[in-house]
């Protein structure tokens, strides 16, 4: 539990109202009880602020004049919530021991402040920093190295060689450093392209549930850092990503590609290989990036939901294309020949 005063101090908030209210959860505005704190971030939710039972609210100061009970001002209250939120994590904290389940490798390091819990393996020469968190079932390849405070949940997969910054968070279901889908064709069939390289990830970066970062082929696939991945993103052989940049769900990026700093890739894209992404570029959802992006900018493919009837119409119109660009054409021809027999 904790009072106004000190998540106002934290945040660098200025307080309007009672600080010595106490505050035990976070809600969302329109449903927050007394007890709870709360945000207004959007221009549409302004209108429940007057109505928020909450007993604090982190606003603008535009906005702090409709707040019932107590406000907090800020200049970004969407930042200050997500600050406040660590402080009413459900994660117990570490407990520094090794279960009597988990098979260490000899030749592992493990700092006296890590915890390791039931099933785990960790292979040879594997390195722990101080205060990292293995999950149950996790299993960590050889020469594996994993920055102070990174936390890997239950069931995740690290292949050999794959190296973690400082507190990096990797969720349930996650594989690092599986190989990349290299292959040369033959005559008959395939051969195997053996992938060499490993995988490097930087600090505070984040990776969701099932998704999955590729082995380089030869060099290493990298991983900048503060990097978000959302679940079941596909991430291949030797792409770079570079630091700050953020990927929703069920996006795929195809090997070699390099993406810059501080992009943001939305659910559901796909960018194929051996492209170069120019720092700050925004991919809005269900696009296709089929060729490097040299300007900083926000781009979309695809195009958007409708109702089925006026869809149907607009794919055969689509198809029709290239015979309306041909008639058009033609008929500018024919307009020149007739403005040129006036003149």
């Amino acid at each position: 539990m904790f009072s106004v005063a000190q998540i106002a101090k934290f945040v660098d908030g200025r307080i309007e109202g009672a600080a010595e209210l106490a505050i035990n959860q976070l809600a969302p505005l329109d449903s927050a009880e007394f007890g709870a704190i709360t945000f207004c971030a959007q221009a549409k939710f302004v209108s429940q602020i007057s109505t928020s039972q909450a007993s604090a609210i982190l606003v603008t100061a535009e906005n702090s004049h409709l707040v019932k009970n107590t406000a907090i001002i800020v200049d970004n209250p969407y930042l200050a919530f997500a600050k406040v939120s660590q402080w009413f994590d459900w994660r117990s904290p570490i407990q520094a021991k090794i279960s009597s389940r988990a098979v260490v490798a000899k030749s592992a390091t493990i700092a006296n402040t890590a915890q390791i819990c039931a099933g785990v393996v960790i292979g040879e020469s594997v390195i722990v920093e101080d205060g990292c968190y293995i999950g149950a079932n996790t299993v960590i390849g050889d020469q594996c190295v994993l920055g102070a405070g990174t936390r890997l949940e239950a069931n995740v997969s690290v292949y050999q060689d794959v190296h973690l910054g400082q507190n990096c968070i990797v969720h349930s279901g996650a594989v690092l450093g599986a190989d990349g889908f290299g292959f040369a064709k033959q005559a008959k069939g395939w051969q195997k392209i053996y992938q060499l390289g490993g995988v490097r990830i930087g600090r505070d970066v984040e990776i969701g549930a099932g998704t999955t970062v590729d082995r380089g082929a030869l060099s290493h696939t990298f991983i900048g850092d503060g990097v978000k991945l959302d679940n079941q993103v596909q991430i291949a052989h030797n792409v770079h990503l570079g630091n700050f940049t953020a990927i929703a769900g069920c996006t795929a990026i195809a090997g070699s590609t390099h993406i810059g700093e501080n992009c943001t890739i939305a659910g559901l894209s796909g960018v194929t290989g051996h492209l170069n992404i120019v720092a700050g570029t925004h991919i809005t959802a269900m696009s296709l990036v089929s060729h490097s992006i040299k300007e900083a900018g926000v781009y979309s493919s695809g195009t958007g939901i409708e109702k089925h009837q006026s869809w149907k119409r607009n794919v055969v119109r689509f198809r029709s294309l290239d015979k309306w660009v041909k008639r058009i054409k033609s008929l500018e021809n024919e307009m020149q020949k007739l403005s040129s027999k006036k003149q």
